[in-house]
């Protein structure tokens, strides 16, 4: 679980981001897309396509990590906002990287059987 410490800021990249970006190609769109500080401290986070994959950039005061979570069943809810990137709050981001639709809290995928 990604855990970023307290005062955090996080950004929500709203467009389809290409997952095949690496460290380079994601602070590049933090840049040029977003006109954000890839270096700033704030954690960014893109989804591509599919909706399955999520990765977050995030400068760590040493070099930059990336994280990246796949779903095995379901998808990560994003929002479809006008603007280029959103803000969220700590709740908010534990919701979405446990597929939880953190608009209106409940899971994506439910279980069918119990075995």
């Amino acid at each position: 679980m990604l855990r970023p410490p307290p005062g955090t800021r996080v950004y929500l990249a709203c467009s389809v981001t290409d997952m095949r970006k690496g460290f380079a190609g994601l602070a590049a769109q933090v840049q040029m897309v977003l006109a954000q500080d890839p270096f700033s401290g704030a954690l960014f986070l893109f989804r591509g396509r599919r909706g399955d994959l999520v990765k977050a950039l995030w400068w760590d005061g040493q070099g930059l990590a990336l994280y990246a979570k796949r779903l095995e069943r379901g998808r990560f809810v994003w929002p479809q906002a006008k603007d280029s990137v959103i803000s969220l709050t700590p709740a908010m981001l534990s919701m979405l990287l446990e597929g939880i639709d953190w608009w209106m809290p409940a899971w994506t995928a439910r279980p069918e059987t119990a075995v």
